[in-house]
C-alpha cells in the first residue's frame, strides 16, 4: 500500500471535477465518496439531487474562507492510497478506516477532533482511492502538517500486516525514483518507449560506474549524447550537475527540461558519484575479471553491514557496465537486471566505502569496458560466461541483504538474480544453483536470520505501464 502526494493546488472544484468525471482516457469506473469529515455526506455521484459537485466545493473550501490569518496560495492537499498488483481487492469500508488514518497520520483530522481540517476520499477504480483536503481547520487555524507523506507511509505498513497486503519499500531513501505522470504522458504522446527520466537515469549510472574524476563524468556524459549543466562554486570548483536529453524540451519548446543528478536517483548526486571514483587501471582479460566476481561474492558473504554497504553499491554499478556492453543476445535482460537491481545497490542507514568485495567489483567493471574490443577478437562468447558469475554474486547480495533484514533491497536483488538466470540460458549455458556455504552471510542486526539459500523461481516484479495515468496536478 503507497501513499503518494500530488503537487498542491489552488481550485477544489478542479480536482473535484477530475476525481468524479471519466478521467482522462476513460478509466475512472463508478466515482462515489467512500469516506469524509462527515460520515453522513451525501455522495454527489450518487445523491446529485443533494448534494452536486459545486455544493461540495463550498463545504470544503468554507474553513478556508473563514482563516483568522492568511489564506495558504496552494490550499488544496491531495493524497493518492494505492495498493500493490495482486493484492485483494479492499471494500469500501476498509478504504475508508484507510482514508481515515492516513489524514490522521498527516496531521489533517486527527480521531476525534472535530475542528480538524475538511477531507474527503473518493474511489473511481478497484486498486486505489484519492484524498482530497482544504489546508484550513474549521477553528481557524492552519493545520501542522511537517512529516506527513512519512507518517502515512507508516500507518500503511500497519495495514499490509493487518491485512496480508504486498509490503511496500521502506522510506530509507533507497527506492527507485520512478516518473510522474506527467513524464510517462509525454513519452506515450513521442512514441518513445521510455521517459527521458528513465534514459537519463541509466545512461548516468553507466557514466558513474566508469568514470575516475569530474572531468571524465562530465565527458562520459556529453560523449553519451546528453547535455550537461555544470554547477560550480565562486572558486570554480564543480558542486552539481544537471542533464538533459536533447529534444526534451518544456514550455513550448522554449527550454530543456533538466535534471539534477540528486533527482534521478539518490546516488546520482555529485558527492555519491564521486564515492565511485578510483584510479585508472590496466585492462584485465575476461577470465580475470570473472575470477574476481566470484572471489568479491565469497567476500560479500563475510562482510559486516556498514562494509557490505559499500560492496552492494559496486555490484550495483558493475551490473550496469555490464548492461551497457552486454551482447545484443542478452543485453535486454541484463539491462533489466541491473534496473531491478538498483534499490538492492542502496543500503540503509551507514556505509563504508572500503569494503574488500567493492575493489574486485570495480575492477570488473574496468575490463568490461574493453568489451567491445574484445568482442571483435572473438571475446563475445568469454563476456557471456560472466553472466554466471554475475548471478552468483547478485544471490551473495540478495544473501546478504537478508541477514541485515534489508527486505525490499532483498528483494531487488532476488528478482535481479531472476533476470539474469534468464539471460544466461539464452547462452545455452544454465547457471547452476549455488549452494551457500557455512557461515557464508555475516549477521550484523542483532536479530539472528538463518542464512538464506540460493535465490531460484522468485518472480518478476510487473513494471508498471507507462501510459498509466496518475493523479493529476491541480490548478
Amino acid at each position: 500500500m503507497m501513499p503518494k502526494k500530488a503537487a498542491g493546488g489552488s481550485t477544489t472544484a478542479d480536482l473535484l471535477a477530475y476525481l468524479f468525471g471519466p478521467g482522462e482516457r476513460d478509466e475512472h469506473v463508478d466515482p462515489h465518496l467512500v469516506g469524509g469529515w462527515d460520515p453522513d455526506l451525501p455522495c454527489p455521484a450518487r445523491a446529485p439531487d443533494r448534494m452536486t459537485l459545486a455544493d461540495l466545493a463550498l463545504l470544503l473550501d468554507a474553513p478556508v474562507e473563514a482563516l483568522r490569518g492568511p489564506k495558504p496560495e496552494e490550499h488544496v492537499w491531495h493524497v493518492s492510497v494505492r495498493n500493490a498488483p495482486g493484492d485483494r481487492l479492499l471494500s469500501d469500508t476498509e478504504w475508508a478506516e484507510v482514508a481515515a488514518a492516513m489524514v490522521h497520520a498527516a496531521g489533517i483530522a486527527q480521531h476525534g477532533d472535530e475542528q480538524a481540517c475538511r477531507w474527503i476520499a473518493v474511489r473511481h477504480a478497484d486498486d486505489h482511492i484519492h484524498i482530497l483536503a482544504t489546508l484550513a481547520r474549521q477553528d481557524g487555524r492552519h493545520p501542522r502538517l511537517r512529516g506527513d507523506i512519512l507518517a502515512m507511509h507508516t500507518a500503511a505498513r500497519n495495514f499490509e500486516a493487518r491485512w496480508g497486503l504486498t509490503p511496500m519499500s521502506p522510506l530509507d531513501r533507497t527506492a527507485r525514483r520512478r516518473p510522474v505522470t506527467g513524464e510517462a504522458e509525454k513519452a506515450a504522446r513521442r512514441g518513445l518507449a521510455e521517459t527521458a527520466r528513465e534514459s537519463l537515469q541509466r545512461t548516468v549510472r553507466q557514466a558513474a560506474a566508469l568514470a575516475h574524476g569530474d572531468s571524465d563524468f562530465l565527458d562520459r556524459l556529453r560523449d553519451a549524447g546528453l547535455r550537461v549543466r555544470e554547477r560550480r562554486a565562486d572558486d570554480g570548483v564543480l558542486v552539481g550537475y544537471a542533464v538533459a536529453l536533447p529534444g526534451d524540451r518544456a514550455d513550448r519548446g522554449t527550454r530543456p527540461v533538466w535534471f539534477a543528478g540528486s533527482t534521478l536517483a539518490y546516488d546520482l548526486s555529485l558527492p555519491r558519484v564521486r564515492e565511485r571514483f578510483t584510479p585508472l587501471v590496466t585492462p584485465a582479460d575476461w577470465a580475470l575479471a570473472e575470477h574476481r566476481i566470484r572471489e568479491a561474492s565469497d567476500l560479500l558473504g563475510r562482510a559486516g553491514q556498514e562494509e557490505g554497504a559499500g560492496d552492494v553499491a559496486a555490484l550495483g554499478d558493475l551490473l550496469a557496465v555490464a548492461a551497457a556492453h552486454a551482447p545484443a543476445l542478452v543485453r535486454t535482460r541484463v539491462q533489466a537486471a541491473a534496473d531491478a537491481f538498483e534499490q538492492a545497490a542502496r543500503a540503509p542507514g551507514a556505509r563504508s566505502l572500503e569494503g574488500r568485495a567493492r575493489a574486485g567489483w570495480r575492477a570488473s567493471a574496468r575490463a568490461l569496458e574493453r568489451a567491445p574490443r574484445a568482442a571483435r577478437g572473438g571475446g563475445a562468447g568469454v563476456v557471456l560466461t560472466l553472466l554466471i558469475a554475475l548471478v552468483e554474486a547478485v544471490e551473495a547480495a540478495a544473501s546478504w541483504h537478508r541477514a541485515q533484514e534489508f527486505r525490499a533491497q532483498a528483494k531487488a536483488a532476488a528478482e535481479a538474480a531472476v533476470l539474469l538466470r534468464e539471460a544466461a540460458a539464452l547462452t545455452g549455458t544454465p547457471p547452476p544453483t549455488v549452494k551457500p556455504r557455512a557461515g557464508r552471510v555475516a549477521r550484523t542486526t542483532g536479530r539472528g536470520l538463518p542464512p538464506a539459500g540460493p535465490v531460484t523461481g522468485v518472480p518478476v516484479r510487473p513494471r508498471p505501464d507507462p501510459g498509466r495515468p496518475g493523479p493529476p496536478r491541480t490548478r
